[in-house]
């Protein structure tokens, strides 16, 4: 017997109840995205993994990058997640004009100042996964804020919210 799919409502549905850490990919160009789809692959070698449309304007350029940079938001940083999940504009820009800043990084990565924490990665591999790809990539370069009392933003239900709203 074979499994049939389920529908793409249901499936939309079911993953609003999962709660992700939003990040910010970055890769030379500049340019940049949010996605909620990152995660820890491996502790040995140090791994981890993101997600990308292949319709999205910044696939050439990460599909091509040798590295890229991740950068998990704190709560409060809404805006800069919006900012980067906006399609036809310059992002870059955009996060300026927002009173935003970031810096060249490591190759030429950009880096996003401000955030919770940054890990700029080396591409090891991509993966073909439906309409997406998934990109695994090894951290040659990690930083993160020092206030222990930041948290970080977190996409759940549709909606941005922290994780201090999330749960009883």
């Amino acid at each position: 017997m074979t499994a049939a799919a389920i529908d793409s409502g249901l499936f939309r549905r079911v993953l609003r109840r999962h709660a992700s850490a939003v990040v910010v990919v970055t890769a030379p160009g500049p340019v940049g995205f949010t996605a909620t789809s990152f995660a820890s692959v491996s502790l040995e070698p140090p791994l981890v993994s993101f997600s990308v449309s292949r319709a999205a304007s910044a696939w050439p350029a990460v599909r091509s990058a040798a590295l890229v940079a991740v950068h998990v938001l704190i709560q409060d940083q809404e805006r800069v997640a919006r900012t980067f999940a906006t399609r036809a504009i310059d992002r870059f820009a955009a996060h300026a004009a927002d009173g935003g800043s970031w810096h060249e990084g490591l190759g030429g990565v950009p880096v996003l100042d401000g955030v919770l924490a940054v890990l700029i990665c080396r591409v090891t591999n991509q993966v073909a996964a439906g309409d997406h790809v998934i990109v695994i990539a090894s951290p040659v370069q990690a930083e993160h804020h020092d206030d222990a009392t930041a948290t970080p933003l977190v996409y759940h239900n549709g909606a941005y919210t922290a994780l201090d709203r999330i749960g009883p």
